[in-house]
């Protein structure tokens, strides 16, 4: 049974930097596109990053171009988003999710596997 596990969130300063870590258990992280989602309180939930299974591809949505770094390191069968010059607009639930066949990195339904959510508080 595969199953994601986030971690790296926490509360932090604007202008501040977090590393969350997606690890993937149950099978083998390279068979698998990795996509990062956030819910912000009031919103829908929103796919803002994504990276291909061969990490060739990447996708980032335009509130978080620039900021955000996803990568992967499949011998340690984990996925990251690294999130610098972090404002108030990023607080929010972070979402890993992994799908054998991802064709829109931003749909929901693409994604067989979803983490738990890691929370992720800016602060003035």
């Amino acid at each position: 049974q595969v199953q994601l596990v986030e971690s790296g969130g926490g509360v932090v300063q604007i202008g501040g930097s977090l590393r969350l870590s997606c690890v993937l258990s149950g099978d083998i992280l390279e068979y698998y596109p990795i996509g990062w989602f956030r819910q912000v309180p009031g919103k829908q939930r929103e796919g803002i990053s994504y990276i291909s299974n061969a990490g060739s591809e990447t996708y980032y949505a335009d509130s978080v171009k620039g900021r955000f770094t996803v990568s992967r390191d499949d011998t340690e069968n984990t996925a990251y988003l690294q999130m610098n010059d972090l404002n108030p607009d990023d607080t929010g639930v972070y979402y890993c999710a992994a799908g054998i066949l991802v064709i829109d990195p931003k749909r929901e339904k693409d994604y067989d596997h979803w983490g738990q959510g890691t929370q992720v508080t800016v602060s003035s």
